[in-house]
């Protein structure tokens, strides 16, 4: 029975694209049977895995709101053991067209109840918004992890994120957890990397992970290449730093 987990953050440009794709990898390559949902129609999860969004006919958003079955919006990614359920453009209207439908906050839940058996891990990459879509997300998911970026406005937003997860958990999902909160984006030559983390620490204690994300070129390339990290280059910082990652989820 897999565990399901959103990556969320309003605030974009936080690495939590980045993170879907290597976190996804690295416990695919741990030999855990691993399903990344691209929720975003920024579609960069889907790019950055190698898959050809412009010939896709079924996608995330033929499974919210067509709600056609998810098997069939399945591509195996060229990891091993790991598969995507791809995002489109047209997911920008999804919405709007879900506004209308029976327990619209439900659909996603539905969607991934059917493959929950078929994996060990499914994560959800969300959009940078807490609307419709990221709310079906949070439903869905057993727990949350949170990308915060090192950087000076690193907490702001996070307070209404917090929120948001609270209202779910009171009223749509009550188990919903908060996994943790992943700083990224570190740049351990400056001062003010050291101090984010500090204040995140003060402020969430046991619940930040132990394994920070660096700043690291090769984490901005692998993309490019349709290659997560881990293939791209496996003695990197930032390889080596989703691999630890993995194994800290694991051990939890």
């Amino acid at each position: 029975m897999a565990k399901i987990i959103a990556l969320a953050n309003q605030k974009g440009g936080v690495g939590k694209t980045t993170t879907a794709i290597n976190l996804s990898a690295a416990l695919a390559k741990a030999g855990k049977r691993v399903l990344l949902v691209d929720a975003d129609p920024q579609a960069n999860a889907s790019s950055g895995l190698g898959v050809e969004i412009r010939d896709l006919k079924k996608t995330i958003y033929e499974c919210l709101v067509n709600q056609i079955d998810p098997h069939e919006a399945i591509i195996q990614t060229a990891v091993k053991n790991l598969s995507i359920i791809p995002s489109h453009i047209d997911l920008v209207g999804a919405e709007i067209e879900m506004l209308n439908l029976d327990n619209r906050e439900y659909l996603m839940k539905n969607i991934l109840s059917a493959l929950r058996g078929e994996y060990d891990y499914i994560l959800i990459d969300c959009s940078p918004s807490l609307g419709l879509i990221t709310v079906n997300a949070l439903t869905a998911s057993d727990a949350v992890i949170i990308p915060v970026q090192c950087e000076f406005f690193a907490l702001e937003g996070i307070a209404k994120l917090l929120s948001t997860i609270k209202i779910i958990k009171q009223n749509l999902n009550p188990s919903l957890q908060i996994d943790g909160f992943l700083l990224t984006m570190y740049d351990n030559r400056l001062r003010l990397s050291a101090q984010v983390y500090d204040e995140v620490k003060r402020h969430f204690g046991d619940l930040v992970f132990n394994t920070v994300i660096p700043r690291n070129v090769r984490l901005s390339e692998a993309p490019s290449h349709g290659l997560c990290v881990l293939d791209y280059d496996a003695s990197s910082k930032g390889a080596k730093c989703y691999t630890n990652l993995a194994k800290e989820i694991l051990k939890r």
